[in-house]
């Protein structure tokens, strides 16, 4: 493989890569060559998800279930992460899940916590143990690595009834702004992906007039897919984006910026 977002040699690791946009995301650094690993819950989910990226192009591809809740799993998944490959190059940060909606006034506060728990410690886990991989390799004399995590454009707007899954997601934007400035030194670097309105088959056979709804609000005038992101998989994950930390990158077929 060659080419500006060559992935070859890279490890990217990718949590609820077994779906929707983790796949996606997984899916665009597999056809520049990249080794992937997907940790998800869902184990037969994980082995057709496994199939698919090998068929797109992964030199080797690797999957765990691995709940991101657990702190221990997931220190214990690096472990054999980096005992298999030796190295991980890229971390896309994507697990979580979307809110119960309530009003703020009748939110119970297990939903508020369960979701944090996910959404926002699972993430921190995820990256921090990234981040401490990326370092000692560079304190070894190889410097590098793309820390990414997944926001929403729940970061700039207001949602009522869903507070805890804005909190979430903005509280990620400001952990991974930190770690670019943190981290930039040893050529780590840190960004966010914002996602607009995706369709995953999680939404069943009944989303039909919300996906119109979205559609005819964005200028680019239809839902996202996860093949969307594939491209920005493929360059957050290669050399090309060396010199680009600190971004909240929406990907939104230009929503946020429609005219009211």
């Amino acid at each position: 493989m060659a080419g500006l977002f060559d992935c070859t040699g890279k490890v990217t690791l990718v949590t609820g890569g077994n779906g929707g946009i983790g796949f996606g995301f997984a899916r665009g650094v597999a056809r520049m060559g990249g080794d992937i690993v997907v940790w998800a819950r869902d184990a037969a989910k994980n082995a057709v998800a496994q199939d698919k990226l090998l068929e797109a192009g992964a030199r080797r591809v690797e999957t765990r279930q691995i709940d991101v809740t657990d702190e221990a799993a997931v220190i214990e998944g690096y472990a054999s992460l980096l005992a298999d490959f030796g190295r991980v190059d890229c971390v896309f940060a994507n697990a979580g899940r979307s809110a119960k909606r309530h009003g703020l006034l009748d939110m119970p506060t297990h939903e508020w916590r369960d979701l944090l728990r996910l959404n926002l410690d699972g993430a921190f886990f995820t990256l921090r143990e990234g981040a401490r991989a990326m370092v000692a390799r560079a304190e070894a004399g190889e410097p590098g690595g793309s820390l990414v995590g997944c926001g929403s454009l729940a970061m700039f707007q207001g949602l009522p009834g869903r507070q805890n899954y804005a909190a979430s997601k903005g509280a990620i934007g400001a952990v991974v702004r930190g770690m670019a400035v943190e981290f930039g030194k040893y050529g780590i670097r840190a960004n966010v992906i914002a996602p607009g309105f995706v369709v995953t088959p999680m939404m069943g056979d009944n989303a039909g007039p919300i996906i119109e709804m979205f559609a005819s609000r964005t200028p680019i005038p239809r839902a996202g897919t996860p093949a969307d992101f594939e491209g920005i998989g493929a360059f957050l994950a290669s050399d090309a984006s060396s010199w680009l930390t600190g971004e909240t990158i929406t990907v939104d077929g230009g929503y946020m910026v429609r005219p009211m």
